[in-house]
């Protein structure tokens, strides 16, 4: 059983950073691939970017590619989405999510355990 609580999210305005945590509870959340999702409003949820257990390969979205960071401290069992150059656009609540297979790292259908999300809005 592994449990996932997101913090960081907030206000920021156009161009600014946030930074994104996920701590999670559970001796089994280092054999897991960690991702975040995010979901606008009115919009489905999104795959933004993924970390692999145990090589910490990375994956993300093309919308996010060269602004956003994935990256995990497994003996805090921490997962941190750095966010950079934030547009207006990226408004979303974000999830944290653990997931076993690697192939299905994009998709919401593929995740074990999720978070409740921290709401981020970028203002223009």
């Amino acid at each position: 059983q592994v449990q996932l609580v997101e913090s960081g999210g907030g206000l920021v305005q156009a161009g600014g950073s946030l930074r994104l945590s996920c701590a999670a509870s559970g001796r089994a959340f280092s054999s897991y691939h960690m991702v975040w999702f995010r979901q606008a409003p009115g919009k489905e949820r999104e795959f933004v970017a993924a970390i692999a257990w145990p090589t910490s390969a990375t994956n993300y979205a093309d919308s996010v590619k060269g602004r956003f960071t994935i990256s995990r401290d497994n003996a805090k069992n921490m997962v941190i989405l750095q966010m950079n150059s934030l547009r207006p656009e990226d408004t979303a609540v974000y999830y944290c999510a653990a997931g076993k297979i690697w192939s299905n790292i994009v998709s919401t259908i593929g995740m074990d355990y999720w978070g409740k999300g921290t709401l981020v809005t970028v203002s223009s």
